[in-house]
């Protein structure tokens, strides 16, 4: 019998495949992404000194109330606008994308366009 992993085992081993070839530094820090069912995360990371500088999410008082729904493609382009905005505010404007072991398409994609529009070179 096929023994198949589970699909969070596989993004989870992707991830780290994915970390492996970048790191955040301080001048071009690292935008994580994480997607659940019901909510969208973002963190921009200076991995080097092990902090997070920036971070946004679909659970915040303040964006849940602009979002009719938190799981979809248009609160992920929003939460996209938010990250970037947050992070010009601090003078980040160049990041490194870490997609999470996500697949690149539908929600992380939004969400990455959503940054780009804002301002944020990646």
């Amino acid at each position: 019998m096929v023994k198949k992993e589970s699909r969070q085992k596989v993004r989870a081993k992707k991830h780290l495949k994915i970390r492996n070839r970048f790191s955040g530094t301080a001048a071009r820090p690292r935008l994580a992404v994480f997607r659940s069912n019901n909510h969208m995360y973002a963190q921009i990371i200076d991995d080097v000194a092990g902090n997070t500088l920036v971070a946004a999410s679909t659970l915040e008082k303040e964006l849940k109330a602009d979002l009719e729904k938190t799981n979809n493609v248009g609160a992920a382009a929003y939460l996209g606008k938010v990250i970037a905005k947050r992070a010009i505010e601090k003078g980040i404007t160049t990041v490194v994308f870490d997609r999470g072991g996500f697949i690149y398409q539908g929600k992380v994609a939004a969400l990455a366009d959503g940054a780009r529009e804002a301002g944020l070179e990646f």
